[in-house]
């Protein structure tokens, strides 16, 4: 990451005293010590993009102790630990950021993904329609296609379709919302529709082992059998062990 030695040649000048501030050490300063911090953060965010998530943590401690309830940090450190699958922790520094930013749409929506992974779905659904509501936030449709996400785990499909499709009118690019109307549409077997979902998934996305599957029950449906088979071999030959390709073998 190119912003990487910028940002430790900026780390060292401050605590060197070396910023030209009229001879006071930028360190004594709240506009010095803000600047800092500001470098801590970016630098573990660096490192967090990277992968090292065990490097983060280093600049990150160095970010509160100058500032113990800095939002950024926290929020930061969130990450690591979610990474680091320490759900613990990783719910403790979000809770922290959100006390001094609760209405940090792009935090919301990150806690919520968390509460997500931990199974926790009814407060992952009230997180993302805290984060909805901001409504110049630029992924407001990745929100709401993870309340669609949601609103399905809590058997609330209805509920869910309207938020996919919400998500589609913000971004009609967004592939998981595609892929799930498309099931969605077939399940009601309203195969034209849901063909036409499933066409703009693909045009967008990699093949899973859902996708293929749904992809050969549509081409069968419309009688493309070239397509179905395509499709089958797909399935067989990348995911062979799964649930779906046994379903595909159950409908031959």
């Amino acid at each position: 990451m190119t912003l990487r030695p910028a940002l430790f040649l900026f780390i060292a000048s401050l605590l060197a005293g070396c910023v030209s501030t009229g001879g006071t050490d930028p360190m004594r300063t709240d506009k010095g010590r803000d600047e800092a911090r500001e470098a801590y953060v970016q630098l573990g965010l660096g490192y967090l993009q990277n992968g090292a998530s065990e490097r983060a943590k280093v600049p990150l401690k160095k970010a509160l102790e100058l500032d113990p309830s800095d939002a950024d940090a926290h929020a930061a450190l969130a990450l690591v630990f979610q990474i680091e699958m320490e759900p613990k922790l990783a719910d403790d520094h979000y809770r922290k950021a959100l006390a001094q930013r609760g209405d940090d749409a792009r935090l919301l929506n990150n806690y919520g993904s968390f509460l997500y992974e931990q199974k926790r779905y009814q407060e992952a659904f009230e997180r993302y329609q805290q984060a909805a509501r901001d409504t110049l936030y630029p992924e407001r449709s990745r929100v709401f296609e993870n309340l669609g996400m949601t609103a399905q785990m809590l058997g609330q499909r209805e509920q869910a379709k309207t938020y996919f499709e919400r998500s589609l009118r913000l971004n009609s690019r967004q592939p998981r919302a595609l892929l799930e109307m498309a099931q969605m549409y077939f399940d009601d077997r309203q195969y034209v529709p849901a063909r036409r979902y499933y066409d703009s998934y693909s045009a967008l996305a990699e093949q899973n082992a859902r996708s293929l599957l749904l992809g050969a029950r549509l081409a069968k449906i419309f009688e493309d059998r070239d397509t179905a088979a395509s499709l089958g071999l797909q399935l067989k030959r990348l995911y062979p062990g799964t649930p779906e390709y046994q379903q595909y073998l159950s409908e031959q």
